[in-house]
């Protein structure tokens, strides 16, 4: 959810739901998800838009084939004069018994001078790296308070 001065910011407009890449070169929402512990993750983007993406991943950065593109995440936006909330929902395999899922929750705002902030739960590095396995900050099973999101200068490395 953004909330503030939404006329600043681009969001780019309602289409067809369709799988796309490179979502991250404007306004969009991320979720890396983990077993804790793990090296292997899966990185999810959702745009206002509709479009989505996901990838897998070994270790930290290093990618392996895409999951089923059939993963057709359900995502819904409601915007009002200082609000932009998206919720996206997708199907998950069962993780193992027991185990405690980790997530990395964050988002690039583009400005409508194109210039990109880049948001999340907390930024380990000296620059914004959401695939830092620091960056997966949240316990699934002890989501409380809504999260808090901080802003980390440029020279990102997403």
């Amino acid at each position: 959810m953004l909330e503030g001065g939404l006329s600043r910011i681009r969001v780019p407009e309602p289409g067809l739901p369709r799988f796309t890449d490179n979502l991250w070169q404007h306004t969009c929402f991320e979720m890396f998800i983990r077993q804790d512990g793990a090296a292997a993750y899966h990185e999810f983007n959702f745009s206002p838009s509709g479009e989505w993406a996901a990838y897998a991943f070994e270790r930290y950065r290093e990618a392996k084939p895409a999951g089923d593109a059939a993963l057709d995440p359900q995502i819904t936006l409601s915007r009002g004069a200082q609000r932009l909330e998206l919720n996206a929902r997708i199907r998950l395999d069962r993780p193992s018994s027991g185990a405690v899922l980790t997530l990395g929750l964050s988002a690039v705002i583009e400005d409508t001078d194109g210039t990109l902030s880049y948001w999340a739960l907390g930024h380990p590095a000296d620059k914004p790296d959401f695939h830092h396995p620091d960056a997966f900050t949240l316990e699934l099973g002890e989501i409380g308070d809504r999260p808090r999101f901080s802003r980390s200068g440029s020279d990102p490395d997403l």
